[in-house]
């Protein structure tokens, strides 16, 4: 049997209905920016591999540290006890995070980073003996799949047959000009409810990469501070370069009360989740009352391979030649916007940082289920291009290895799918 025969005979694969999906592409090696098939295709992986892969696949440094530590500890219980990956991670990663930010919880991916966020805040007003149990959110935002990170992301129909379970969430609009005065308005009615406020900074990947002006953001925050709501900044997705700078928040003047971070956290290594807080709120949890002890783990809590990892890559990120390989990405990406700009095939075209999205036309609104997604994704894979539509958005998400050439053969080919579909 085929590898794909196989994973077909034992395998169910996310967010894909498996009754209609084509058979998955069997992928048994990665270099650089690109994915080798088993039947020696090659793919330039445009996606990041689900955004997590900031520096290239099977990265030497990365590898080499993570063998190094595999022989000297692969895991050890984080409850009573520490190691120096996980030590030297949260002292690496807090010095280059807002000033505010002063512990480190570790746990395993991007949704139960902002599960441990969502908790944190509720638990830290019930410690306080206030019950303030709503949350603010924006609408169509996405912070995972786990019940409490789905609470807090738009409805949809990702979410639709477990709307009835979900807790209460107060869902706004994205701030802009006309709008920021009412929903200040709103937050000042309603603050003694509200727990918190967790928003994506200046992108909603999963909405269509939808962004938003740090101005009023900004803006936002520091309502929401002055009328004591907390802040959770969901960096899961923006951080580490994405939008150009380390973190989103450094696009603020505002510093979050929490953040969330995973996907590139380990370079795109393996799954680990961290989630930092303020001096305040940690404190907020020290009693000799163990009723408000934060009652939240994972077994493979701060995993010293997946530290190892995240050191490494963090080691990569620092380096003045990855912020150079973001600067080009992102002028890349705005000068191919500028070539196509008016093109009939085009509605819209937006950017922060790395990250590049076109709006298809399609006379319709724009649409995760939109039927060209299919058209685009296989016409993409047919020129060795991972591109990963959200419906009719097509967006560009590299690792910051990529090379000139490579940036203009998917150049290349969106133009040619522009005037051919």
């Amino acid at each position: 049997m085929s590898l794909v025969e196989r994973d077909l005979a034992v395998i169910w694969h996310p967010y894909t209905q498996m009754k209609t999906a084509q058979p998955p592409i069997p992928i048994v090696r990665g270099e650089g920016a690109c994915l080798y098939a088993e039947d020696g295709i090659k793919y330039i992986d445009a996606v990041s591999s689900w955004w997590v892969n900031i520096h290239g696949h099977s990265h030497p440094y990365i590898a080499k540290k993570v063998s190094e530590q595999l022989h000297k500890l692969e895991h050890a219980i984080f409850a009573g006890f520490t190691h120096e990956g996980a030590v030297q991670l949260a002292e690496r990663l807090l010095a280059i995070l807002p000033s505010n930010q002063k512990k480190a919880f570790y746990t395993d991916d991007g949704s139960t980073a902002v599960e441990a966020a969502i908790k944190m805040c509720l638990q830290y007003w019930h410690n306080k003996g206030e019950q303030r149990t709503k949350i603010l959110a924006f609408k169509n935002a996405y912070h995972g799949d786990t019940f409490g990170a789905m609470s807090v992301s738009g409805r949809s129909a990702f979410t639709a047959a477990f709307d009835s379970l979900l807790f209460e969430v107060e869902f706004i609009d994205l701030p802009n000009a006309e709008n920021i005065e009412s929903i200040k308005y709103l937050v000042s009615n309603i603050k003694t409810e509200i727990s918190c406020f967790i928003f994506e900074p200046l992108v909603q990947g999963s909405a269509g990469m939808v962004m938003y002006d740090a101005e009023y953001l900004n803006e936002l925050m520091a309502h929401c501070q002055s009328e004591g709501v907390l802040l959770i900044a969901d960096e899961v997705f923006t951080g580490f370069g994405r939008t150009g700078k380390n973190f989103a928040c450094d696009h603020v003047q505002v510093q979050p009360d929490i953040m969330c971070f995973s996907k590139g956290l380990t370079g795109g290594t393996m799954a680990l989740g961290l989630t930092t807080c303020t001096e305040a709120i940690y404190d907020a949890f020290l009693s000799d009352d163990r009723m408000k002890t934060l009652f939240h783990g994972h077994s493979y809590t701060a995993n010293p391979v997946a530290c190892a990892a995240a050191l490494a890559s963090l080691d990569l990120f620092l380096e003045p030649s990855t912020q150079q390989n973001i600067d080009r990405i992102a002028a890349r990406h705005a000068a191919f916007a500028e070539t196509i700009k008016g093109h009939s095939s085009i509605k819209t075209t937006r950017q922060t940082g790395t990250i590049l999205a076109l709006v298809w036309e399609t006379g319709s609104d724009t649409s995760y289920f939109n039927g060209l997604r299919d058209k685009l994704y296989h016409y993409f894979l047919g020129k060795g291009i991972i591109l990963r539509p959200l419906g009719n958005v097509i967006y560009i998400l590299p690792p910051y290895c990529i090379s000139n050439t490579e940036l203009d053969y998917i150049y290349q080919s969106i133009g040619q799918a522009l005037d051919e579909i």
